[in-house]
């Protein structure tokens, strides 16, 4: 009897502590469980491909993370009023009006090629003197542009010179003018000016310099040639771009492009000049595709007075656009448009926004139609969509359109 006993409180010893360890065991994985459902994720305000499991500051720039709900299948997001006042989010009640006003076109002030001028060498020589050596100088009509030492030039002076000689020789043979007139034309088209003829003339020296002068005022755009170098004839010297009338080239795209002809007057407003619209006549649409793009061109010239516009400038082109009556349209600011396609935040109760895909129509410098994806009467926010569209990215960790339809 004693030694059953005996054997019964080894066994028990035995295997007490393997039930001991088994429940501790147990405890751990539960808890182990729970920890892992609470526990919470934190990202960078300023750079949300910083991810961490525990709060922290952001290693790139110092901020302090945020919570970060990467899990969270919830689109709607959770705003209270006094963070709702302190971002400006406010709401309309959507309903049906008229609109009206104009298509706005991105465009850019562009050189008007009709206004440069070439200037190419006449003649064969060294350009001895090279007075307008860099490019963006402004040069007026009239001056001093390079000097040409050619010897070909000396050669048609001194036949000149000859040709005088000899009609005065023969006074009033009519060959002997002849002669006289050639000779004095050559001199002219290789760049002589009259009073230079006339002071050869006078002095009855050849002279093999020979100076060219702008044809044009302008801005110098381009310098082919050094000073000391020979050129031929035909050779480009400089180029001289106008500035007094500019092109206006928009981007159209090709469904609009249709509603578009030449001859018709459209307003030009010019970043920073809002206050001097201009009008413009469309003169050209380009048939075909900008490359890489789905966009195509249209044209027209405004006048440049005082030359106070420069080429590059960005402007905008107001297309007029038909009257639409009695259409669901909201405040251009309240559509979020990102890659993924253009939505608006509809809010749902006393705190909570959801995005909603809508698809627009006509637009105009202040309101846009909306032809699909909201109907009459729905809260729309107005004020601070792109706030809630950052706001959602941040703690979402996703685009707010993800898995969204229009209705």
């Amino acid at each position: 009897m004693e030694r059953k006993i005996f054997i019964k409180n080894i066994a028990l010893m035995v295997l007490l502590p393997s039930v001991f360890i088994a429940a501790c065991n147990d405890g751990k994985k539960v808890e182990g469980s729970a920890v892992k459902e609470k526990m919470q994720t934190f990202t960078c305000p300023m750079h949300p491909q910083v991810i961490k499991n525990e709060m922290g500051t952001c290693p790139i720039c110092g901020m302090d993370l945020v919570p970060f709900e990467k899990n969270s299948n919830d689109k709607a997001l959770k705003i209270d009023e006094k963070r709702q006042a302190l971002a400006n989010v406010t709401t309309v009640l959507i309903g049906e009006n008229n609109l009206s006003g104009a298509k706005q076109l991105n465009a850019r002030l562009v050189v008007n090629p009709e206004q440069s001028s070439y200037i190419s060498s006449r003649i064969a020589g060294r350009i001895e003197q090279l007075y307008v050596k860099e490019t963006g100088v402004m040069v007026n009509k009239g001056q001093a542009l390079y000097q040409l030492y050619s010897e070909q030039l000396a050669t048609l002076q001194q036949e000149y010179l000859m040709a005088i000689a000899q009609e005065r020789q023969f006074q009033g043979d009519r060959i002997e003018k002849q002669i006289v007139a050639s000779a004095r034309q050559k001199l002219l088209l290789y760049g002589q000016s009259e009073q230079q003829v006339q002071q050869l003339v006078k002095t009855q020296k050849k002279d093999p310099f020979v100076l060219f002068y702008a044809p044009e005022s302008g801005v110098v755009a381009e310098v082919s040639v050094t000073q000391g170098q020979y050129v031929s004839e035909g050779s480009p010297v400089l180029r001289l771009e106008g500035y007094g009338q500019l092109w206006v080239e928009a981007d159209v795209y090709p469904d609009e492009a249709k509603k578009v002809k030449p001859g018709q007057k459209v307003k030009v407003v010019i970043a920073g000049w809002e206050e001097q619209p201009q009008e413009m006549t469309i003169s050209f649409i380009n048939p075909s595709l900008q490359s890489g793009t789905q966009l195509t061109q249209i044209r027209g010239a405004i006048p440049n007075p005082g030359n106070q516009w420069q080429p590059g400038l960005q402007a905008n082109v107001f297309l007029p656009a038909e009257n639409a009556g009695k259409v669901l349209s909201l405040p251009v600011n309240a559509v979020v448009r990102d890659g993924k396609g253009m939505h608006v935040w509809l809010k749902k109760g006393k705190d909570s926004f959801v995005p909603q895909l809508v698809k627009t129509g006509q637009e105009n410098d202040d309101r846009v139609e909306i032809v699909k994806g909201l109907k009459n009467g729905d809260q729309v926010v107005v004020t601070g969509a792109y706030l809630l569209y950052s706001e959602y990215i941040l703690k979402k960790g996703k685009n707010p359109v993800d898995g969204l339809s229009q209705k």
